[in-house]
């Protein structure tokens, strides 16, 4: 039973982190990457596909990505598609390739965004703290119910509170690490 709680707790931090991860992902901090392009889609013989499917990307500078579509007579459906996705973002076509530059961001910008990474952080510790909640009563049910006794219901809540201390902790270095790269372009 108490396995079963730990891997439910586990499963709903990895999801907050997912979550927490794919955000971050999404934000514009004036440097280049392939997350950037992710939710893009391009009508490819009919089908909305991801762009990342359908193209090879190369970051060759700090605020340009290259993009090579397998099937060179793509490039104009992916172009209408970056633009349409109004992502802020300058782009060239050339022969075989379409070069995607990423404007600067100023100072103004990097604070707003500096802001919205730690609400991030903040809305993926409520996410843990939810799943915290949730496992801490399930080990209380267990516990009420004489599944558990006092003892070792005691040791896994300690497990449990470990477990999201280390997890709140991580998020607070992912948070940092994503300020640092913000203030570093």
């Amino acid at each position: 039973m108490s396995h079963t709680i730990h891997e439910e707790l586990s499963r709903a931090i990895a999801k907050a982190y997912e979550a927490f991860r794919r955000e971050l992902g999404e934000l514009q901090g004036g440097r280049a990457q392939a997350s950037l392009l992710e939710r893009i889609r391009v009508n490819y013989y009919g089908v909305l596909t991801p762009l990342v499917q359908i193209v090879h990307l190369t970051i060759p500078e700090a605020r340009t990505i290259l993009i090579k579509p397998f099937d060179r007579s793509q490039i104009k459906g992916i172009e209408k598609a970056i633009c349409e996705a109004s992502l802020g973002l300058d782009h060239q076509v050339e022969a075989d390739c379409i070069r995607v530059r990423i404007p600067p961001v100023t100072e103004q910008r990097r604070k707003e965004l500096i802001k919205i990474v730690r609400k991030y952080g903040e809305e993926c510790k409520i996410s843990i703290r939810k799943a915290r909640h949730d496992a801490l009563n399930k080990l209380q049910q267990l516990q009420t119910d004489g599944v558990l006794s006092e003892d070792e219901a005691g040791r896994l809540k300690k497990k449990v509170e470990e477990k999201i201390s280390d997890s709140n902790k991580e998020v607070d270095v992912i948070v940092v690490k994503k300020e640092k790269d913000i203030l570093e372009v």
